[in-house]
């Protein structure tokens, strides 16, 4: 089950959205009289309430908004369990000053925005001494194995625990709750009110993660990153799970450089995880990991496809023959597919989507220029594939054929950035940029401009991740779906 937080300063706000939830589907509601301004009118909010609540009034130091005596806080929440409140969330620390009462249900909470606790059996212990119906753990998560440890510790119990992680590293944890157990997971009415670190919207919950068909049977698969809010990566991947009629979720993992050993070693095989995307920071350092490697992760060195299974992890890196297949849809017809022996390449960038079109671009002989805001790295890459390298200030002098831009220059919410100036743009020019959030970047609106062809990132993310399902899954999905899909995203205030 999903508890939707619901936290608004006027109670006809909470009552107005308390409804709307109710409509579209959500059983229980988390109405955080913190956020109230103003005198609190429970039997306002309770009275002909549409459906079941959790009444929370949580302090400043547990990460709400209330600042008051602690006295009159206790005081409304006993108000609370007097006027017949489902649920009651009492932190652990005043919850045996408040004894039960009528058919309230107690719900001893524990909240910690600094780490997760290394003794959770410990504190677990204690708080089944205050009378709890539920036990609640959030903790905030410093390593992708805290969100097992929580997990683990609310499958063992013999009390209904909700064990949850806060932030982005936290954000599986909310979603395979139910997996091991919780209770209840918490969801925000929607992703613009976010009550607490890394919760996910209500309807994000239900229709791109289907939270409530989730089971031990569910094959589960993600994408690797770090940052990883960005990514829109699960919306797709999902959609065509849904599409195939298949028990699959693909989940958002944010891990740091540091923990990525870990991730794949030990968090994964205790998740049973699938199969992952990669993407930034993790190509290069991912493909030390993979035991059998395709031919591009072997000439590349980076891999953005982990497929788990006996003999693996398997290694594929779908950016390169997505790369090549987008951009024969705007070459002449005699190019397309066959050699580039003389045209020349500008590649903006020295990461792992570049690296990776760089290793594709020579083996279709073409002559490659590498331009990083780090000459070190563009120096590194072009030695290894026998390209040339010049300075990031020098890059406009360079009149390529195809200018490809291989950097985070120009993404979502730096959109008003390019990594190449509109004066350096010929019209005899294709311009070819991999940010595919937003579609229509800086670069690839200038380069229509001044009249050079264009091939945006979007054709490239839908044929890599149709490509990736299919190493997922064994069959293919529509790169139709995925398409439109992303488009949707990225033409659309955004709302993940």
């Amino acid at each position: 089950m999903i508890c939707v937080s619901i936290g608004r300063g006027r109670h006809k706000h909470i009552i107005a959205e308390h409804k709307f939830l109710v409509e579209q589907g959500a059983k229980l509601c988390e109405l955080r009289l913190d956020y109230i301004n103003g005198t609190i009118k429970l039997r306002r909010l309770l009275e002909n309430r549409p459906g079941p609540v959790v009444v929370t009034y949580r302090r400043e130091r547990d990460g709400g908004r209330y600042n008051g005596d602690e006295q009159e806080r206790q005081m409304v929440l006993r108000s609370a369990i007097a006027e017949g409140a489902d649920y009651i969330d009492l932190e652990e620390d005043i919850a045996t000053s408040i004894p039960r009462y009528g058919k309230t249900k107690r719900v001893i909470s524990y909240h910690n925005f600094r780490e997760t606790p290394m003794d959770l059996e410990g504190l677990h212990y204690r708080m089944q001494r205050c009378d709890p119906d539920i036990i609640k753990i959030a903790t905030m998560a410093n390593s992708p194995q805290d969100n097992v440890r929580i997990l683990e510790l609310a499958r063992n119990s013999e009390i209904p625990t909700i064990g949850l992680c806060m932030g982005d590293m936290g954000m599986p944890s909310r979603i395979l709750g139910g997996r091991f157990g919780c209770p209840f997971t918490y969801a925000t009415s929607s992703n613009e009110r976010t009550l607490a670190p890394g919760q996910i919207g209500f309807r994000q919950m239900i229709d791109v993660y289907r939270y409530e068909e989730i089971t031990d049977d569910t094959e589960l698969f993600g994408v690797v990153a770090d940052p990883i809010g960005h990514s829109l990566s699960p919306h797709l991947h999902n959609a065509a799970f849904i599409a195939q009629g298949m028990d699959r979720r693909y989940l958002p993992f944010r891990v740091p450089r540091e923990h990525l050993g870990i991730f794949l070693n030990e968090v994964c095989p205790q998740l049973g995880v699938k199969g992952l995307s990669v993407t930034i920071p993790h190509k290069e350092a991912a493909a030390k990991f993979v035991k059998v490697a395709d031919e591009a992760v072997q000439g590349v060195g980076a891999t953005n496809t982990l497929v788990f299974g006996e003999g693996g992890p398997y290694g594929y890196n779908t950016d390169c023959q997505s790369a090549m297949e987008s951009l024969d849809t705007i070459l002449p017809p005699e190019r397309r597919g066959e050699s580039l022996e003389g045209m020349r390449v500008l590649m903006l960038g020295s990461g792992g989507v570049a690296r990776g079109l760089v290793w594709a671009l020579i083996q279709r002989k073409a002559s490659v220029v590498i331009s990083s805001r780090t000459l070190e790295n563009a120096e590194e890459l072009a030695i290894q594939f026998k390209c040339r390298p010049i300075h990031w200030e020098d890059r406009g002098s360079v009149q390529p054929d195809i200018l490809i831009n291989g950097t985070p220059v120009g993404m979502h919410p730096n959109v008003n950035e390019s990594p190449f100036e509109k004066r350096w743009i010929k019209p005899k020019m294709v311009v070819f940029d991999t940010v595919y959030n937003p579609e229509q970047t800086l670069l690839i609106k200038e380069a229509r401009q001044v009249g050079a062809k264009v091939v945006t990132g979007v054709e490239m993310f839908v044929r890599q991740a149709a490509l990736q399902f299919k190493y997922f899954t064994g069959v293919e999905t529509s790169r139709e779906l995925m398409r439109s899909t992303l488009k949707q995203l990225t033409g659309a205030v955004r709302t993940s």
